[in-house]
């Protein structure tokens, strides 16, 4: 799995989550307890297969393209 993108923002965070279950793209989000303990220090991170990675980054760029994790 690859970092797709690590937002603070649950609203972005769903949005991109339903848009990739729409393409058929499995995604995992990490870091969830972590963030919601120590709220706005740890962002939650949202992974992809490799093999998804380009079409999930597309669909992230129509989204929010300043939250893609460069690579």
């Amino acid at each position: 799995m690859v970092e797709l993108l690590h937002s603070q923002d649950p609203v972005l965070l769903s949005a991109v989550k339903a848009a990739l279950a729409e393409a058929e793209i499995p995604v995992i989000e990490f870091d969830g307890p972590i963030a919601d303990m120590y709220m706005f220090l740890f962002p939650r991170r949202l992974m992809v297969l490799e093999e998804d990675l380009g079409a999930a980054r597309m669909i992230v760029h129509s989204l929010a393209p300043e939250c893609l994790v460069n690579t």
